[in-house]
């Protein structure tokens, strides 16, 4: 497997990105991947059940589409022992736990902004 997704690498060999924040936004863009990676960079080290229970809503494709897709990026590690039943493990590469600090920057504002959002949805409101 190598470092990067070849779908990553051909954008970037064909100049899909207009600026490095669009390669870091297509690297953790999917539903589920900011939290994955989150849960993976405070809890440790999961199994693909423990990271199915943290999200009651995923479907068994969905997770194993986006893990995959973070492993083939270099973000998430898996980790196979040779078990019946196959015991599989994930976490955090180097350059996923360096995407720690930005994801808890998001998770900052998010909190700090999350209750003027919601009063503008609840007054039919602009949000200031």
């Amino acid at each position: 497997m190598g470092d990067v997704r070849e779908e990553t690498l051909k954008k970037i060999k064909n100049g899909q990105f207009n600026c490095e924040k669009e390669l870091t936004l297509s690297l953790i863009s999917g539903k589920w991947k900011i939290t994955i990676i989150y849960y993976l960079g405070t809890d440790g080290t999961l199994r693909f059940n423990e990271i199915r229970r943290l999200f009651p809503k995923i479907t068994h494709k969905v997770l194993t589409t986006q893990l995959r897709e973070l492993e083939e990026d270099g973000i998430v590690n898996r980790q196979v022992y040779p078990e019946v039943p196959p015991k599989v493990e994930y976490s955090l590469t180097k350059r996923g736990e360096s995407l720690m600090p930005i994801i808890h920057h998001m998770y900052d504002w998010g909190k700090e902004h999350i209750h003027s959002f919601a009063n503008a949805v609840e007054k039919n409101t602009p949000i200031s």
